[in-house]
């Protein structure tokens, strides 16, 4: 089948549906007319919904920029305040998930974590993958092969990737894209399908059924939530999903990443609306931190101080993980750690050994904290944490453990009074990780080492929102300079230029001054673009015209 009668196919029988990115035959496979049909049907019923929340995110950001500060609910403390009700019991291959390793779709890297030796992989169509079209369709044809355990990868060097023959593969989860973007090579109706509907659909429509003939089912990690009515637009989609293809209520488990400032105030809530469905919260704590940055970026007491000072320690993260384990333990679900994004040290036994000692102690200070499992971005650091979390939890979780002593009040996830300091190199250091990986981003490359760090969106994020609240508010450095726009710009040309003479004739065919122009509007302290990931997202849509329906 040609790709022209591939895309002929889909035209006909799909009305009001157009797939305009480049459809090989085997990616027509996934985008077949029914599967694209099951994608059109939760779009239609449920984007009303999904694009009326994200209003209500800048609605609650107006309020919040005029001083109505983060709290907890009053009209739904019936829910927080309520110590019988629970959610369901974990489910097959999810009652043990005390390490996950984490990353982009990617064939070859999707073969390498299932047999990375963790309980879990979560495979990312998210922020460890730049969302190109050809990434997309091409990340869901990869775990259509790994959910049949069928996929095999050769490289042009001829050696040849498959999955182990133990039965050790790691239970899959995957990851969809956020509420807030949307796939432009789809049109539905005339407007660009959800993202989130777009990623969920295809895997669950490919693979359901099949992942419950082989005793697992349909398991996702949800990102970038601001409010438990999020998550209950989640559930709803869950639900209809269930019954468009004739399998129980109940059967998919949505695990959801506590990634916002907001959503750490709704933490009960948001299990309570996925309770039939729930198997957990996660720290994602660079996003969280990014997320605080913004959502609190008019007021000056929130600034903070260089990525490198805001540890899992500080008042407000240590407050944030102590409301998590709880709240999850309360209500019968598991309570994950946050990633390791360290990157093991070739050919320096020294500087390996220190990253290994902070990999340790990341993850003794999750397992005593009450997590029940923890993520890794990189296989070489899977024993560690394993060691770590066999030592401290030899059973599969410690769910038991219900931290009655914990009381958070909403001033302690607001708490910022610790040592720390912004700094010349700290500044440089976000100017270099926001170019390097923007560029890597523009290149379709979603998951970077920078710097002995494994850099995805979210610490990306991290970077460009800090040097946005620094300039906006003026902050004085260590070294005692006044933090203005115009210097930043200053030192951003000069770090671009630091690269354009280490690449010499090499720099013409990267994407540096695409990456150096973007990072520029946001790092003055007049503008934030809610998302990186939106800023530069029409930079890589690709339209076929040929593939035109």
């Amino acid at each position: 089948m040609s790709v022209q009668s591939a895309v002929s196919l889909l035209k006909s029988a799909v009305p009001g549906v157009a797939v305009i990115g480049k459809v090989t035959p085997a990616q027509a496979e996934i985008l077949s007319p029914s599967a694209l049909q099951f994608v059109a049907t939760l779009h239609r019923i449920f984007n009303p919904t999904r694009k009326t929340l994200l209003q209500k995110r800048n609605f609650r950001q107006q309020e919040l920029d005029r001083g109505v500060l983060p709290d907890f609910l009053p009209e739904t403390a019936y829910i927080r305040n309520d110590p019988n009700w629970r959610a369901a019991v974990p489910a097959p291959g999810l009652q043990d998930r005390r390490v996950e390793i984490t990353g982009p779709v990617d064939r070859k890297m999707v073969i390498n974590a299932l047999n990375a030796g963790t309980s879990t992989f979560m495979a990312d169509f998210e922020d460890s993958s730049a969302p190109t079209w050809e990434n997309m369709i091409s990340g869901q044809y990869n775990l259509r092969d790994a959910v049949r355990e069928t996929i095999t990868f050769s490289n042009p060097n001829g050696k040849k990737y498959e999955l182990r023959k133990d039965g050790k593969i790691a239970t899959l989860i995957v990851r969809p894209r956020g509420w807030h973007m949307v796939e432009k090579h789809v049109l539905i109706d005339g407007e660009p399908c959800s993202a989130s509907i777009f990623d969920f659909a295809l895997y669950f429509f490919h693979n359901a059924k099949e992942l419950i003939k082989r005793g697992k089912g349909p398991y996702f990690y949800l990102p970038k939530m601001e409010s438990h009515l999020e998550a209950r637009l989640w559930n709803d989609i869950f639900n209809v999903a269930q019954d468009m293809i004739n399998i129980p209520r109940g059967t998919i488990r949505g695990t959801v990443l506590i990634e916002t400032i907001l959503a750490a105030f709704e933490m009960d809530e948001i299990i309570y609306e996925l309770r039939d469905h729930s198997s957990g919260l996660n720290c994602g704590r660079w996003d969280y931190i990014f997320s605080f940055i913004k959502k609190l970026q008019n007021h000056p007491q929130f600034v903070l101080p260089d990525r490198a000072d805001v540890t899992m320690t500080v008042p407000f993260m240590d407050a944030y993980v102590r409301l998590l384990v709880q709240t999850c333990h309360k209500r019968g679900v598991h309570a994950m750690g946050g990633m390791s994004a360290f990157i093991p040290v070739k050919n320096d036994p020294k500087a390996n050994d220190a990253v290994t000692k902070k990999v340790y102690d990341d993850k003794l200070r999750e397992v005593q904290a009450g997590h029940d499992g923890t993520w890794v971005a990189h296989p070489g650091l899977v024993q560690i944490a394993l060691d770590v979390f066999n030592e401290h939890m030899p059973q599969p979780n410690q769910i038991h453990i219900r931290r009655d002593d914990v009381v958070v009040k909403n001033t302690d996830l607001l708490n910022i009074n610790f040592k720390g300091a912004v700094t010349e190199k700290g500044i440089r250091d976000n100017i270099q990780v926001g170019l390097e990986y923007m560029e890597a981003w523009l290149r379709g490359i979603g998951c970077v080492p920078i710097h002995g760090l494994m850099e995805d969106a979210a610490t990306a994020e991290i970077s460009r929102s800090q040097l946005f609240q620094w300039a906006k508010h003026n902050t004085i450095t260590a070294e005692g300079t006044r933090v203005t726009g115009q210097w930043l710009l200053k030192i951003l040309d000069e770090e671009t230029e630091k690269i354009r003479q280490r690449l010499g004739d090499k720099y013409g065919n990267t994407k540096f001054e695409a990456a150096k122009a973007a990072f520029a509007t946001n790092v003055t302290g007049e503008k934030l673009d809610d998302f990186l990931t939106t800023l530069l997202y029409d930079d890589i849509v690709t339209v076929s015209h040929q593939a035109r329906l």
